[in-house]
């Protein structure tokens, strides 16, 4: 299968567009001094794991559909 120019530019873009998102997102989450992330003792609470796996399954996925846009951009030069 072969992507035209603009798939792979998107799928790239996609890729780095999550990143630059969720990692915002996991810094904020740590400095989360709304009580929802860590409770009064400092302890992990449920929203914050929760989160924390969204985050890290964005990363994946937005890894992997970012591969798949780089290899389309270079295969298609």
């Amino acid at each position: 299968m072969k992507l035209s120019r603009r798939v792979s530019w998107f799928l790239l873009a996609f890729g780095v567009w999550s990143w630059v998102i969720w990692v915002t997102f996991a810094k904020n989450l740590f400095k989360d001094a709304s009580g929802l992330a860590f409770d009064d003792a400092g302890d992990p609470t449920a929203y914050l794991w929760v989160h924390l796996a969204l985050a890290v399954t964005s990363f994946i996925l937005g890894t992997a559909v970012g591969v798949v846009g780089l290899r389309g951009v270079r295969a298609n030069k």
